[in-house]
């Protein structure tokens, strides 16, 4: 039986889940290549894409080297957008679990991205055609301390996350989304197929130089001039200690 909504949390990197012999067949990959033995992480995607139904939505968690992976990873990769199933991807910050502190992804899949119609908490919602695009969001500088050493994130935050999320799914986008640096980009196949396929979020997202406007040559004679009296004062301090010594009958030569 097929799901309307999966969420799940596989493990990372599973490595020799399966003999080189084993599972080649399985109906799991029906129209994929069958999932590299080294890693298992394609093997749960495509276990995931198996289960849901042609109106469902999936979100799991995955290690963020599924974004980039070459090889068969790679070829499963572009058939999983060009079958237009990947919906968003969204980094997430570290320490937000307890089992890692590495950042991990957040997979969002669809399985219907075209333009509908549907009937939710009593509204009708309309959806727009989404088949060739997917939303980037990069979170990893979001969220508030957790008991001390972890992030959550706070009710706002989520309210604005998923109200950003919903506006551009939604008929209106043009006016409701928006693009915005080092946070969210929606990027079309065309520009992912010139990515290599990849679908790690700062490849398409705008990240601001830190270094603009700054005044190289300002900044070093500024440099320049606290180091010459850094080191005019470790001179002075190294005079002040010799004679200290030779007064107490030390002298040091």
């Amino acid at each position: 039986m097929k799901a309307d909504f999966i969420m799940a949390n596989p493990p990372f990197n599973q490595k020799a889940w399966r003999a080189e012999n084993e599972l080649t067949a399985d109906p799991r990959w029906h129209g994929y290549d069958v999932p590299p033995t080294s890693n298992a992480n394609y093997g749960w995607i495509l276990n995931i894409v198996s289960k849901l139904s042609a109106n469902g939505m999936a979100g799991f968690l995955l290690a963020n080297g599924a974004l980039s992976g070459d090889g068969t990873e790679l070829n499963i990769r572009r058939q999983l957008l060009n079958n237009h199933l990947v919906e968003a991807i969204v980094i997430l910050p570290r320490n937000m679990f307890y089992s890692t502190d590495i950042s991990v992804t957040l997979w969002i899949l669809a399985g219907n991205r075209k333009a509908r119609t549907v009937e939710q908490n009593g509204e009708l919602v309309k959806y727009r055609n989404r088949e060739n695009e997917v939303l980037f969001i990069d979170l990893r500088q979001w969220g508030e301390p957790f008991e001390k050493k972890y992030i959550q994130f706070s009710k706002e935050q989520i309210a604005q996350i998923a109200e950003n999320f919903h506006n551009w799914q939604r008929e209106g986008y043009e006016q409701t989304y928006q693009n915005v640096p080092e946070y969210c980009y929606s990027a079309t196949l065309e520009e992912i197929e010139a990515k290599g396929w990849s679908l790690v979020p700062s490849k398409y997202i705008e990240f601001k130089s830190r270094d603009e406007g700054i005044d190289f040559d300002s900044k070093m004679k500024e440099l320049q001039a606290e180091m010459k009296e850094l080191l005019k004062q470790e001179e002075e301090s190294k005079k002040d200690l010799l004679n200290l010594f030779r007064e107490l009958g030390y002298g040091i030569e």
